[in-house]
C-alpha cells in the first residue's frame, strides 16, 4: 500500500538542550508524550538540520527549506513574507517590512515596544492606510495588522531599493532611529524618505485616535508609533502543486508561516481561537487539519507554543505545552491513506532563549514507511532512528518518493 496525502505537523521550536532543571534532560525527553512517542514507534525517526549544520535557521528561512525552496534562492527578508500573512497580495517586486506598533513618551523615546502587547490594532491599521498619503512620492503602500502588536507594510512603485536601516532601536529608553539608505542607490535612499514619510503621518493620526484615547483613560499604553524592519523584495515562488504535484494548505496563527505558505500557493486556513502562543485552541487546530485533508493533498501545520516558552527561557513552561501538544495531537495519531511527518524548524534551547543550531528530531510514519527501534520521540532517541542525519531540504523529496511520486534518475 502507498500513502496519497501529507500531514506536515512543524512543532515550532520544541527542540532543546539538557536543562539542569529537568535533570539534564531536555523539555522533550521530560515530557510525558504517549502520542508522539507512538507515532516515533510506528515511523521512521532522525534527526534534521533544517538549513545545515552549524546554521541557525530563522522560522522563516526553515519553513522555506522544510518545503524545499531553498533559502538561498529564495530568501530576500522576512518582510515579504509577514505581509503576504497579514493579508497583503505581494507581487513580484513589491518591498516587505515586518512592524510593531509602540509607544513613544513625551520625549519622543520608546517606552514599550509592543505598545504594551496591544491587541485588536484593526482600527488603528484602516485609520492609517486611509489617512497616509505617499503619492507624492509616486509611492503606494499597503498596510496591515498582524496577530497583536504585530503589522505589516508593503509598497509599490517604480524605483524603491531594500538596503535600508530599521527605525527599531531594538531596546526602550532612546528614540526610534533614523530610517538610512544601506548604499548610496538612489533607490534606497527613496525608500528611507517613503518609510519616513509613512511613519511621520502615521504618528499624527495615531497621538489622537479612539483607541489610543480609550487605553490613556484606562491607563494602557497607546500605540502611537510603528516600528518598521526586515526590508525585503518580494520574488517568484513556483507554485507548489506544479512543483510536487499535490494541492495543499496550511493552519498556522504565525502571519509568517501563513505568509510562506500562500507565498508558495498553499491554501490558508484560517483557524478561530488560535493564537501562536501557550493559550492557543490547539483543538480547534487539530480538527481544521482533520478536515483540510479531506480536500487536499498536503497540509501544513506549524504549532508555535513551545518556540515562545524557550524564548522566555521558561523550562516548565515548555514542558507543560508539549505535553499539551501532546494531548492534542490524539486524533492524528493515524489517519488513513497518509503519511505523519512531525518536527521542529529549529531548536529554541531555553539556556539560549533564542534559536540554535542543533539538529531538530523528525519522524515520518505511514504505510509504506521502513519502521526502526526508535520508541521515544525526542532528540536523542531520534537521532538513532533510520532516517539518520538529514537537511530539511531532503525531506519532500523523501515524502515524494514515499507517495511513489518521485521520478526516476537515469534510465
Amino acid at each position: 500500500m502507498t500513502a496519497h496525502k501529507i500531514l506536515f505537523l512543524v512543532l515550532d521550536g520544541i527542540s532543546d538542550r539538557p536543562c539542569p532543571e529537568l535533570g539534564n534532560r531536555t523539555p522533550l525527553q521530560a515530557a510525558v508524550t504517549p502520542i508522539l512517542d507512538g507515532i516515533a514507534a510506528e515511523g521512521a525517526c532522525g534527526i534534521m538540520d533544517t538549513i545545515a549544520p552549524g546554521i541557525r535557521p530563522g522560522s522563516d528561512t526553515a519553513h522555506l527549506s522544510l518545503l524545499g525552496y531553498e533559502p538561498e534562492k529564495y530568501y530576500t527578508g522576512r518582510g515579504p513574507l509577514e505581509a503576504e500573512g497579514c493579508g497583503i497580495h505581494m507581487e513580484p517586486g513589491m518591498i516587505g517590512f515586518r512592524c510593531n506598533y509602540a509607544t513613544l513618551d513625551d520625549q519622543g523615546r520608546v517606552v514599550d515596544r509592543r505598545a504594551g502587547r496591544i491587541h485588536r490594532t484593526e482600527p488603528l491599521s484602516q485609520a492609517i492606510q486611509e489617512g497616509v498619503d505617499l503619492s507624492p512620492l509616486g509611492v503606494e503602500f499597503f498596510f496591515r495588522s498582524g496577530a497583536g502588536h504585530r503589522a505589516a507594510l508593503a509598497f509599490r512603485g517604480e524605483g524603491l531599493g531594500v538596503a535600508v536601516t530599521s527605525n527599531d532601536p531594538k531596546k526602550e529608553g532612546v528614540p526610534p532611529l533614523p530610517f538610512e539608505a544601506r548604499s548610496g542607490d538612489e533607490a534606497d535612499r527613496m525608500t528611507a524618505r517613503a518609510l519616513a514619510a509613512f511613519v511621520a503621518q502615521a504618528e499624527e493620526i495615531l497621538r489622537d485616535h479612539p483607541v489610543n484615547a480609550s487605553r490613556r483613560a484606562e491607563g494602557l499604553l497607546p500605540a502611537n508609533t510603528v516600528l518598521v524592519r526586515g526590508a525585503g523584495k518580494m520574488g517568484y515562488f513556483e507554485p507548489f502543486s506544479t512543483k510536487y504535484g499535490l494541492s495543499g494548505k496550511v493552519i498556522s496563527a504565525a502571519a509568517l508561516i501563513s505568509g510562506i505558505g500562500t507565498a508558495v500557493g498553499l491554501t490558508r486556513v484560517d483557524v478561530p481561537g488560535i493564537t501562536g502562543s501557550v493559550d492557543s485552541d490547539l483543538g480547534a487546530k487539530v480538527r481544521a487539519a482533520r478536515e483540510a485533508l479531506s480536500s487536499a493533498d498536503f497540509v501544513l501545520v506549524n504549532i508555535k507554543g513551545a518556540d515562545e516558552a524557550g524564548h522566555d527561557g521558561n523550562v516548565r513552561e515548555k514542558v507543560a505545552f508539549i505535553e499539551k501538544i501532546d494531548l492534542a495531537l490524539a486524533p492524528l495519531a493515524r489517519l488513513p491513506d497518509t503519511l505523519i511527518v512531525v518536527c521542529a524548524d529549529h531548536s529554541t534551547p531555553c539556556s539560549v532563549k533564542d534559536h540554535s543550531a542543533d539538529p531538530v528530531p523528525v519522524v515520518i510514519a505511514g504505510e509504506g514507511v521502513r519502521v526502526d527501534r526508535v520508541t521515544s520521540f525526542n532528540e536523542i532517541s531520534c537521532a538513532e532512528g533510520g532516517l539518520h542525519r538529514i537537511r530539511g531540504s531532503s525531506l519532500m523529496p523523501i515524502l515524494l518518493d514515499l507517495l511513489n511520486r518521485s521520478p526516476k534518475y537515469g534510465a
